[in-house]
């Protein structure tokens, strides 16, 4: 925030780091000077009004005049010019005046928009200059904190993915978050802006999420981690994520057959939820797995089953049941 008028502050009326409200009295400029410039405009508006009744009243009387021939129609075309000109000089006054209006009215600098203010920069007694567009001193700086925007790059690969599921009717993506410290993605948002072009040297793309914020706990300049939902939900196999090893370049897990014997099995692997490893192609829902200890298993070898349970490593009673996601991206808030 920066000053419309120069002058000197004779006025603080919030607390540093308060929370202030759109429209809220900030500081106030010593508006004495500005007042005695609006009683002058003032003034000036009531001499030209005088001056054009004058003159109004002058061409009435030529105009009556004219009509037994008392008087020249150049006579009368000069009274028609000064009452024009009368006209334009109550204008012009009139102007000064509403500028005037508007210096007094800046003397008191109030709050754009609701939101955390941050400290004073100028104290009660100093003087500011409001000349010059974005030269002037700042006042303060506030910060809107409802909702959030959080902004982020994506791949095009992912960007391609959110616009095939928008082309075919679903539902807007959504956009699960987590912050540094915690371990779920417990903030929610939607998708509300995408850039007009990708990035020729990343690659990638930048979009915005805005996020309630109701609480005001987000604050700008926070990093975390976003999952951008596209697509919608899918049915998808999980198995632990240590159920999966590398076998050179493919991703393998161990397979029991019915006479309990193991084997290793391909399969296509997505990403990773809650501590499961989704896998895309491979498996069927009636294989059995080596969900334990699968490093040791040796192909051929017959081994005794034990039914074990798959549990997600972050799940609680108050987890957000997101959907898979199609990708994820550090974001920071704006």
């Amino acid at each position: 925030m920066r000053p419309r008028v120069s002058g000197a502050i004779v006025g603080v009326h919030f607390k540093d780091g308060s929370y202030v409200r759109q429209g809220q009295l900030l500081f106030t400029t010593d508006p004495r000077p500005f007042a005695a410039a609006l009683a002058e405009a003032s003034a000036a508006v009531a001499g030209a009004r005088s001056e054009l009744n004058l003159a109004q009243a002058d061409l009435s009387r030529a105009q009556r005049l004219l009509e037994v021939d008392a008087v020249s129609r150049s006579d009368v075309d000069r009274l028609r010019a000064r009452v024009q000109a009368a006209q334009a000089s109550l204008a012009a006054a009139d102007a000064r005046v509403r500028s005037r209006q508007l210096d007094v009215g800046f003397t008191q600098v109030r709050a754009p928009i609701s939101g955390r203010i941050s400290d004073r920069r100028i104290d009660a007694g100093n003087l500011v200059t409001g000349e010059g567009a974005g030269q002037a001193p700042p006042l303060t700086t506030i910060n809107a904190l409802d909702p959030m925007y959080f902004t982020f790059d994506a791949s095009e690969a992912l960007y391609l993915k959110a616009r095939r599921a928008q082309e075919n009717g679903e539902a807007p993506s959504e956009v699960l978050i987590r912050l540094q410290d915690e371990t779920e993605f417990r903030w929610r948002g939607r998708l509300d802006f995408t850039d007009n072009g990708l990035d020729t040297r990343s690659g990638t793309i930048r979009l915005r999420a805005v996020i309630d914020n109701g609480r005001n706990f987000l604050t700008p300049g926070m990093f975390g981690n976003l999952r951008l939902a596209a697509g919608g939900s899918r049915a998808a196999l999980l198995v632990p994520d240590a159920a999966v090893t590398t076998d050179q370049a493919r991703k393998v897990v161990t397979v029991v057959a019915r006479d309990g014997s193991l084997a290793p099995r391909a399969v296509v692997t997505g990403p990773l939820i809650d501590g499961l490893r989704v896998i895309r192609s491979g498996l069927e829902p009636n294989d059995r797995i080596v969900i334990s200890g699968a490093q040791l298993a040796m192909p051929g070898m017959k081994v005794q089953v034990r039914p074990g349970a798959i549990k997600a490593a972050a799940a609680t009673a108050s987890a957000p049941q997101a959907p898979p996601p199609a990708g994820s991206a550090t974001f920071a808030t704006r």
